[in-house]
């Protein structure tokens, strides 16, 4: 399992187009082989923080979809936001 994670700093007048910008990447995301989950999520205990979460099967799968569409997708992404940060995790344990 790969996860990668995207950390984002929204004003609150762009939090409604950042997450309509999300979902619109998680439109592709789900198209793509190895695709397994994606959430949008809102950090705690700090200003304007949002989180975009994607989880694949492996991180071959994410490199080939980010190299076909990532370029694209920023085109029509129409949320101001601030990159914080990108973090790629390797999924060890899973319990459900």
């Amino acid at each position: 399992m790969f996860i990668h994670v995207v950390l984002f700093e929204v004003k609150p007048k762009e939090v409604a187009k950042y997450r309509k910008d999300s979902l619109m990447w998680a439109r592709y995301t789900k198209k793509a082989r190895g695709f397994v989950a994606y959430l949008t999520m809102k950090r705690y205990g700090y200003l304007n923080q949002y989180a975009s979460v994607y989880e694949w099967d492996k991180k071959t799968d994410h490199n080939r979809f980010m190299k076909q569409y990532h370029d694209w997708l920023m085109t029509r992404s129409r949320a101001k936001v601030k990159v914080l940060g990108y973090y790629n995790l390797k999924g060890i344990d899973r319990v459900r």
